[in-house]
């Protein structure tokens, strides 16, 4: 089974000011969203990537340029960057470009945090809706990048923190009423592995750490292991080979 890296967009002028962006032309990534999104390239960089796949949203876009300017710097070559719009944020209708604290007050909030499967934004979309289209978009990919790759393959997708945590949801095996309990913030990166007999998620919401063991690890089993596995060898732990 392949393995796809799910990358959060970095901090943007409307996350720093409080304000839901959600598909409002424009939004970029503010200073520290670029730092971030340049960190989280640096750590990808480790392994070459099998696809470059973003939502069509500026802030998007910038992050992906960055992982796709690290991987060249790394390998030489990277992989076109494919523009899906089933990844792109969620539509928020009357909401978008509101500030935060203000829906806060609002009656449909409380039903945001506690029963988001009942959720249908005014003048937008329902957020059922929202995660289907984009799992649907995720496991198709990520179908395609094996077939064409082979099970050893890693791919990114670069989308936004509501559809990130869907599709992670989706991949626990959680209703979408417990998805709030995942976070995911700027720039960080979960991974999963569609197998033939589950989902595995093997990280979620990491800001740092060491992304070489994906390079160097074998093609993953679709069986589960029992008793937690051997994991895999980080730089750290690999043998000192160097010669005196």
């Amino acid at each position: 089974m392949a393995t796809v890296l799910l990358v959060r967009h970095g901090r943007t002028t409307a996350n720093a000011t409080g304000l839901l962006a959600g598909r409002t032309a424009g939004v970029r990534l503010d200073d520290v969203g670029r730092r971030q999104a340049q960190r989280t390239a640096e750590r990808i960089a480790a392994v070459p990537l099998a696809a470059l796949v973003t939502s069509p949203l500026e802030r998007c876009r910038q992050t992906s340029r960055a992982i796709a300017d690290a991987q060249r710097a790394a390998h030489g070559s990277v992989p076109e960057t494919v523009v899906e719009r089933a990844i792109t944020e969620a539509d928020y209708g009357e909401w978008q470009g509101r500030a935060l604290a203000d829906l806060a007050k609002e009656p449909l909030w409380r039903t945001v945090q506690a029963n988001p499967s009942a959720v249908v934004f005014p003048g937008g979309e329902s957020m059922p809706t929202m995660q289907s289209r984009a799992v649907t978009a995720v496991r198709r990919l990520d179908a395609e990048v094996e077939r064409q790759h082979g099970p050893g393959a890693v791919w990114v997708a670069v989308s936004h923190g509501d559809i990130v945590k869907s599709v992670l949801a989706d991949a626990f095996g959680m209703h979408l009423d417990l998805f709030q309990r995942i976070a995911v913030g700027p720039a960080s990166v979960s991974i999963v592995r569609y197998g033939e007999h589950r989902p595995e998620v093997v990280a979620t919401n990491t800001e740092s750490g060491d992304l070489s063991w994906l390079a160097a690890a074998p093609a993953p089993s679709g069986d589960a292991a029992v008793g937690g596995g051997a994991g895999h060898a980080s730089t750290d732990d690999r043998p000192n080979t160097a010669r005196p």
